[in-house]
């Protein structure tokens, strides 16, 4: 059991529910979109997943902390969540990798958390009513009322561009500051391919996968102009996950339909494919309460095969909106909404959900090596070593 003294603090939720709990982060207020992640293990890489820019993440396993932050899992430089709402944490660390623990951590990022919240209750409530804005708080004598006024002024995830926000403010050539474990180097690594990748919120996960199966990464701001990236001549173009609203993204997306239309390799994950979408002429909406977790069945309609995957957005690409040049490859298992597809006649695929997992299984790992095969294929003689 949680032995953090009974500080009071306050969740308060745009349609008007307030739960009490106890602060166990900084004691500071945050607004946020709240939202729910079913992902058993991996807090520490959620939380500094740049995808969550702006919202405040309900874990809903009970117990989150037992082993504790250390320096090699995380996935930027930094904490994205404005909030974070556990039922209980421990302040226990049992990992021998363990440099601090989660309230610690927590605290060193000024992140505001609150435990002994009924966690199912509130996914219920989100399940139900949807994700909505958010205030954690721990002014304990104003008015319900006055705090739902104050959550109801705040920022909105619809149209929110925090790409631009999260993504690297220069270009940077990616070097591994240690190797991922539980995945094995494919044949073709003695081939080095020359990747342009535009950071729209980029996980280090993607970049130590792209690089151990035989990439060289050059990371790009969002705002990273086509001409720029082809300039360099690449032999493939990475398009990365992140926050927000896709198309509030309007200046990417013209320089990405340039990208896929130039005839090299593109492949586009989670809102670099909800980017790529839009870039071809498809529609984008806002799912009701998201996708989060590591737990989420897709169907890879090419092969009938069922993967497993870990997924974290919440906006979808319309089915119906999808261009004729497009095929739909994986499809949603839960609420048949769209995974994936790729283009008929240019070496472009995307999907919706994060093949480099962390957290999460290792199912979809095969993407990277499609994504090496059609490189391959464009240009068969290697010019990097």
């Amino acid at each position: 059991m949680s032995t953090l003294p009974s500080v009071s603090a306050r969740l308060v939720l745009e349609n008007g529910v307030c739960l009490s709990g106890r602060s166990f982060g900084a004691a500071v207020d945050s607004f946020g979109e709240i939202v729910f992640n079913t992902s058993m293990m991996g807090y520490q890489e959620i939380l500094t997943d740049p995808s969550y820019c702006g919202q405040t993440m309900v874990f809903t396993y009970p117990m989150i902390g037992n082993y504790g932050i250390n320096e090699e899992d995380i996935e930027s430089g930094k904490i994205h969540v404005s909030g974070v709402i556990v039922r209980e944490v421990s302040t226990i660390v049992s990992n021998f990798r363990a440099t601090s623990s989660l309230p610690d951590y927590l605290k060193k990022h000024n992140i505001p958390a609150l435990e002994g919240i009924d966690t199912r209750h509130l996914t219920l409530i989100l399940r139900t009513e949807g994700a909505m804005r958010c205030l954690i708080t721990h002014d304990l004598t104003s008015s319900v009322e006055s705090l739902v006024e104050k959550v109801k002024k705040s920022p909105s995830m619809i149209g929110a561009d925090l790409a631009k926000v999260v993504s690297a403010e220069q270009k940077y050539s990616y070097s591994p500051a240690h190797q991922i474990t539980g995945y094995s180097l494919p044949i073709h690594n003695e081939r080095r391919f020359k990747v342009a990748a535009i950071d729209y919120g980029i996980k280090q996960n993607i970049l130590r996968i792209l690089h151990q199966t035989g990439c060289d990464v050059t990371v790009y701001p969002c705002k990273t102009t086509a001409s720029e990236i082809l300039a360099t001549n690449p032999d493939g173009i990475f398009l990365s996950n992140g926050p927000g609203d896709p198309e509030a993204v309007t200046y990417s997306i013209p320089e990405v339909s340039k990208l896929i239309n130039s005839g090299l390799p593109v492949f586009g994950i989670c809102l670099g494919h909800q980017i790529s979408a839009l870039a071809l002429g498809a529609k984008t909406y806002k799912l009701k309460f998201g996708h989060r977790g590591g737990n989420h069945p897709v169907k890879d309609l090419r092969t009938n095969k069922i993967e497993i995957t870990a997924q974290n957005h919440g906006f979808a690409v319309d089915l119906e909106s999808i261009p004729a040049e497009l095929e739909l490859t994986h499809l949603n298992l839960n609420d048949q909404t769209v995974e994936g597809f790729q283009h008929r006649k240019l070496p472009f695929f995307s999907v919706q959900y994060h093949p480099e997992a962390s957290p999460g299984p290792h199912d979809s790992h095969y993407l990277f090596d499609e994504f090496i095969r059609l490189m391959k294929e464009k240009t068969p003689t290697a010019s990097h070593v």
